[in-house]
């Protein structure tokens, strides 16, 4: 009797281990679980609402295991955004190359005269280049964290790329508070002389002159397309430093989904302002004779500023007197 039992007990143990074997994971699965599977399932594909567990702590944000509509913001960040500041980019410099290669540099059609008048002063150019330095340093960070494992990876090693993404985040953060101050500045500067007016129509009109050779349209001390930049810097920098900051100190003015709004925000009005200051660039250096002296020097040439600025030059002239006459080759007023 005793054998029996031990035989008994042996066939039950082997038959129970063979079970495994016979049927198919997938099937002894859905068997296993199928409720809490189903249950998942259901709270993943929720179009609201998280799945969160039980913490001892006050913050009940760390509670969250699944957020839902993470998932959209990431496909956004992963290919929506990608797709859309990539092309937008690559569209602007090509744009630039081929009106380079067609137009050409746009030279002072009288050519140089030898004389000068202050177009910018110290306080002028202080606010210009704070501004621009601290969005080129911005600008750049920011692209990084957009595609700097496609592109930048490969290139330096994952060792080299961590380091430099978080120098990068450093000074993408510090460096926003003197690009603020410096929007803040030119707008102080800046903004009477850039309320849109009929000048500016006649200037879009004729698209500044730009496709043509001795082709002028009048403009004072700013143009239309000067404008355009003025108030993309200033109505996009004040977007993306709200953006940003409420980025850089989370969960003080919104929670999760209105920073990943917040995100996605700063990050395609950055594309946009990119575009733009590339263009902005490509005129004030290579693209157009005499117009980087404006921001390098504060001193242009008397012939570029009629040919760009003729009715400022006018202003400035009569500002100055009637009597104006050159010494050392810069206008100035008589005395």
């Amino acid at each position: 009797m005793i054998v029996m039992k031990i035989l008994r007990a042996v066939a039950l143990v082997t038959l129970m281990t063979a079970v495994p074997l016979v049927v198919p994971p997938k099937a002894m699965a859905q068997q296993a679980v199928p409720a809490n599977d189903a249950a998942l399932l259901r709270a993943l594909q929720a179009p609201a609402g998280d799945i969160s567990g039980r913490i001892s702590i006050p913050d009940r944000k760390a509670a969250v295991l699944q957020h839902p509509e993470g998932r959209e913001w990431r496909e956004f960040r992963e290919g929506t955004l990608k797709a859309a500041a990539g092309g937008l980019l690559l569209a602007v410099v090509a744009g630039l190359a081929l009106f380079y290669a067609v137009r050409g540099r746009i030279r002072i059609d009288a050519g140089p005269s030898g004389r000068t008048i202050t177009r910018f002063g110290g306080l002028d150019r202080y606010a210009h280049w704070l501004t621009a330095s601290s969005f080129i340093v911005l600008g750049l960070s920011g692209l990084n964290l957009i595609f700097g494992r496609t592109l930048v990876l490969p290139l330096v090693g994952p060792e080299a790329f961590a380091t430099l993404t978080e120098i990068g985040k450093f000074a993408h953060n510090f460096l926003s508070f003197p690009f603020v101050l410096g929007i803040v500045l030119m707008f102080v500067l800046w903004v009477k002389d850039n309320i849109p007016n009929a000048l500016d129509v006649a200037w879009i009109s004729q698209a500044g002159g730009l496709f043509s050779k001795g082709k002028h349209p009048p403009a004072k001390r700013f143009n239309a397309g000067q404008k355009v930049i003025f108030w993309l810097v200033v109505l996009g920098g004040a977007a993306m430093s709200v953006t940003g900051y409420m980025l850089m100190f989370p969960f003080y003015a919104t929670g999760v989904d209105g920073m990943q709004l917040m995100h996605m925000l700063h990050a395609l009005i950055a594309a946009v302002m990119v575009a733009g200051i590339i263009g902005h660039i490509y005129i004030g250096s290579v693209g157009m004779e005499g117009a980087f002296d404006a921001m390098g020097s504060g001193e242009v040439d008397v012939n570029w500023a009629r040919e760009h600025h003729s009715l400022w030059l006018q202003e400035e002239m009569a500002r100055q007197g009637k009597g104006a006459k050159v010494q050392g080759g810069h206008v100035a007023p008589a005395e």
